[in-house]
């Protein structure tokens, strides 16, 4: 009886500690997201002004100039947070906080230097880039920006070193005030030389981001001083366990070689496109001026809409990595199939309500948006229609990715999106030099990239970890709730559209009411259930609420 109830007492601490891991995820990934929402808000502050501003032309040099910073930064910066994320989790998870301090302070060194170099590489070579983009008019947009990657590798490390103690509130700071300066500062550049000069307007849109890094910098060095006291005591009580500098050496390049290689990957499916379809639409018969203007429709009318989507993908990833590490390092089985699970679920149950939104009300949301660019913002309608299929691949793809990478599988999601990419690359030669399909065929190559990776990490995945995904409640269901949404935002638009002839009353009220609609539905429907919404910051809250409401039971 006694050996009964204490092995009942551990199965019900094992639970506890499984569902307490749970809620740390869920919090840090709302708190990242909340942060994330800001960010695009912002985002939108900026990009929205800056294309009725600059117009398809003007987006075309900054939409050669970021995707070549995204590059870099990802080969300078981007790998550090997740690898030292990692390697803090694996040695706190010990209780070795002096080797967990030790990993962020060599990772400072190397970022730092790799940052050093590929500024001078974007800097001084922004000409010749500019000159293979076939858009010589980016070369001040490149000059611009490349200053960012002086100071981005000191947060990243940082931000790092937090993530890995599952604390994101300096992460979510930072990104906030990051993309509070960069509107301030790119706006006003960009409105002082607009009129005369839409090189230039490009190139002052562009520095913002250089500005806003320098301010998360002087936020994130705040944060660091201020922790100062909570750090020396993890210290002075950490577990002593000896590592060389040569082990910590060699395993943050085992693990960030992969990572970097697996971040510069979405980059250069970017470039793909930025190389590739000016080049092809020219091939094709399109005159130089139009073939421009259709590649400023990505980066101008759809990348901001489709990038708000992803605030909740960084944030569920970022909050991933160090409990699937947790988890994996300590042998919990249960807890490491709990936290993928709950990773996908929450994704999904995000990701199809903003796809299916989009497809539906895709017109309406681009005539509000770009109110002065009419015509252009009717072309970006079905392209941003079929880029919205693609929140839910990539969604897919990098939950599951950072799943693999969590338990230790680092080099399989890199080669699995590798492989994505080279789908990317053939499907966007070939369908961009359609005449019918035009730069849509690169939102299509980039939906299939995005499915053929995801399926790949996902076999993966039940090969090295044996996770097996419920289908029905982890994609039908959201999937569902997210059609009647649709469905109901779609008639709620004709409807409104009918009495007030106005496209942003019945836009905004139609979006009001597709949120009502998925949260009745995503109860009707048994897509959250009561245990999944006690995960929620508030979660106990709003179940009440929507049992009140005879939604729950």
């Amino acid at each position: 009886m006694n050996e009964d109830r204490f092995e009942n007492e551990a199965i019900d601490a094992g639970k506890s500690r499984s569902t307490d891991m749970q809620k740390t995820l869920v919090k840090g990934a709302t708190i990242l997201a909340v942060a994330g929402i800001v960010s695009k808000i912002f985002g939108a502050i900026f990009r929205i002004p800056l294309t009725n501003m600059i117009g398809a032309e003007g987006q075309s040099y900054y939409g050669v100039a970021y995707p070549v910073y995204q590059l870099f930064f990802a080969i300078a910066t981007a790998g550090f947070p997740v690898a030292i994320s990692r390697m803090v989790s694996e040695r706190t998870a010990k209780g070795d906080f002096i080797n967990a301090h030790k990993s962020y302070k060599l990772s400072l060194k190397v970022s730092t230097a790799l940052g050093i170099v590929s500024f001078a590489i974007m800097y001084f070579g922004a000409g010749a880039i500019a000159k293979a983009y076939a858009n010589p008019g980016a070369e001040a947009s490149l000059k611009a920006v490349s200053f960012a990657l002086l100071f981005t590798p000191i947060v990243a490390s940082l931000r790092g070193y937090y993530q890995g103690r599952q604390n994101m509130r300096p992460t979510a700071i930072t990104e906030v005030v990051e993309q509070m300066i960069r509107v301030i500062v790119g706006l006003s550049l960009a409105y002082a030389f607009y009129k005369t000069s839409l090189e230039q307007a490009a190139a002052g849109a562009t520095f913002g981001a250089s500005a806003g890094i320098i301010a998360a910098l002087i936020i994130m060095i705040l944060i660091y001083r201020l922790d100062s006291k909570a750090r020396s005591i993890l210290i002075r009580k950490s577990a002593k366990v000896e590592e060389s500098d040569k082990d910590r050496v060699k395993q943050l390049f085992a693990y960030l070689i992969p990572i970097t290689i697996g971040a510069c990957i979405m980059p250069i499916m970017i470039n793909i496109d930025a190389a590739i379809i000016v080049r092809r639409l020219l091939a094709t018969g399109w005159d130089h001026q139009t073939a421009k203007n259709l590649y400023g429709l990505i980066s101008g009318y759809v990348d901001p809409i489709i990038g708000l989507p992803n605030v909740f993908v960084d944030a569920i990833c970022i909050s991933m990595m160090p409990a699937v590490t947790t988890a994996f390092t300590l042998k919990h089985k249960e807890e490491l199939d709990a936290h993928i699970r709950t990773g996908l679920k929450t994704m999904m149950v995000i990701a199809y309500p903003c796809a299916v939104g989009l497809i539906v009300l895709a017109k309406p949301i681009l005539r509000m948006l770009y109110m002065k660019k009419l015509d252009e913002a009717d072309m970006a309608v079905p392209l941003l229609q079929i880029l919205a299929v693609s929140i839910v691949t990539l969604a897919t793809m990098r939950i599951l990715a950072a799943s693999l990478q969590g338990i230790g599988k680092m080099n399989l999601p890199v080669i699995n999106l590798f492989i994505g990419a080279l789908v990317k690359v053939v499907l966007t030669y070939v369908l961009v030099g359609i005449p019918a399909l035009n730069v849509n065929g690169a939102g299509i190559s980039s939906v299939c990239a995005y499915l053929t990776a995801g399926i790949l990490n996902y076999r993966a995945l039940r090969k090295y970890a044996d996770v097996r995904l419920n289908l029905m409640s982890v994609f039908v269901r959201p999937l569902i709730a997210s059609l009647i949404m649709g469905a109901g935002a779609f008639g709620a638009y004709k409807l409104v559209f009918m009495l007030t002839s106005s496209n942003a009353v019945s836009t905004l009220l139609a979006i009001v009411l597709a949120v009502m609609i998925y949260f009745a539905a995503v109860f009707l429907t048994g897509a959250l259930t009561e245990e999944e919404v006690a995960l929620i910051p508030k979660g106990d809250l709003i179940y009440r609420i929507a049992k009140k409401c005879k939604l729950a039971r």
